[in-house]
């Protein structure tokens, strides 16, 4: 803060950004009474005027004072054409300290960093965490509250709800299906709607499944929907952008490389994710791993799928030159699970921390060395585990 560097928020629709800017406003104001406060929010009809670059530039100049500071917060600010070009222009101005969010990640990608010159730093604005949604929900840390958490998700607005299913959803499908006309269909001009609903729907039921556009191409060929891979792959990419889900490559752990082809997919938010495929006991393992990935990404972790000599390592993890592996599984309550989840990790020669994440909360704290986490356990914690330096 009070810093010449444009401060970016990205996330998808309805997960905070905005409130944050108010939690700064308010921040500024508390200890400077007379601060230059210009806002604009591009969901409000109000500043329908503002509708590119110029109008952006000539609104906050109007507004501008010369003799101090301006705190500048502009909230969804893809709405307005070539908005690149004001920011770049405005952030030459010292006087000027910039905050802007944005629902798609597309306008935010390097072509950002090279109009400003790197003056720029980008905060991601997750769904809840588990602990955030207890603290919100003022709810209890069991098993009770773990379970409401997997089921309608950590959107910040949910606190005015009642807990209750048919209300929860109705309100998470109105904000599923902005996010997928405004910032999908609209912004990237889609035309077979129906195939990418189909598409998410496919995802969202395999959630944690290893794809390729290709294979997704073959199954909808067997279900008599005909669609090329490449478009397989820009419909996937199209709701990566914006936020709906997160597109994990695969990494060769032996061979240190990442494969072209391969990934997995998981939701942004438990709770859309559920009233896209439902919530059905049988998907049980792939609610878990999902909420696992978020909050590996919560923990501030760069996630891939790992490979092991073709065995999978479900998450390889880095963060500040630190590797952790993890495993998941809904229960370990078999033999061939165990050996299957934990012998993958024992294939990984290296001593980075490793572990075993589940929904089995009787089984014993380790096997041969790699420490096994209860999932409301790991969701609990800040995500650092000690690297094994014998």
């Amino acid at each position: 803060m009070r810093k010449s560097v444009v401060k970016v928020l990205t996330g998808h629709r309805r997960a905070g950004k905005s409130y944050i800017l108010y939690q700064l406003i308010a921040q500024i104001t508390k200890t400077e009474k007379e601060a230059s406060i210009i806002y604009l929010n591009k969901e409000d009809v109000a500043f329908d005027s503002v509708r590119n670059y110029s109008d952006l530039n000539d609104y906050v100049l109007s507004k501008s004072k010369d003799d101090q500071m301006n705190y500048i917060f502009i909230d969804e600010i893809q709405e307005i054409a070539d908005f690149r070009l004001a920011i770049r222009s405005l952030a030459l101005d010292e006087n000027n300290d910039i905050y802007i969010t944005g629902s798609n990640s597309e306008i935010f990608s390097s072509d950002l960093a090279n109009f400003l010159g790197g003056r720029y730093v980008e905060f991601q604005v997750h769904s809840l965490s588990y602990l955030e949604f207890l603290t919100f929900h003022s709810l209890p840390n069991d098993d009770t509250s773990l379970e409401k958490f997997i089921h309608f998700g950590g959107l910040p607005y949910l606190i005015h709800l009642p807990p209750e299913e048919p209300v929860v959803n109705e309100y998470l499908k109105s904000i599923y299906a902005a996010i997928v006309l405004k910032d999908v269909v609209r912004r990237k001009k889609i035309r077979n709607v129906a195939f990418l609903e189909q598409l998410i729907k496919f995802l969202a039921s395999g959630t944690g499944s290893l794809f390729s556009s290709k294979s997704v191409s073959d199954f909808l060929k067997s279900q008599q929907t005909a669609i090329a891979p490449n478009q397989v792959n820009e419909y996937a990419m199209a709701l990566s952008e914006a936020f709906i889900i997160h597109r994990v490559g695969r990494y060769d752990i032996d061979g240190k490389r990442l494969f072209e082809r391969g990934e997995k997919y998981y939701f942004e938010d438990m709770g859309i994710r559920n009233v896209v495929a439902g919530y059905s006991p049988k998907d049980r393992a792939k609610r878990i791993e999902n909420v696992a990935f978020n909050h590996l990404l919560f923990c501030g972790y760069e996630v891939k799928v790992g490979t092991i000599y073709a065995n999978e390592v479900d998450f390889v993890c880095t963060k500040n030159g630190e590797t952790l592996y993890v495993q998941v599984s809904v229960e370990l309550s078999r033999e061939e699970t165990i050996e299957r989840e934990f012998g993958n990790l024992l294939k990984i020669k290296d001593n980075y921390p490793k572990i075993v994440v589940s929904a089995e909360k009787s089984f014993e704290n380790s096997y041969e060395g790699i420490e096994h986490v209860y999932i409301r356990d790991f969701l609990s914690s800040d995500g650092s585990y000690r690297i094994n330096r014998d």
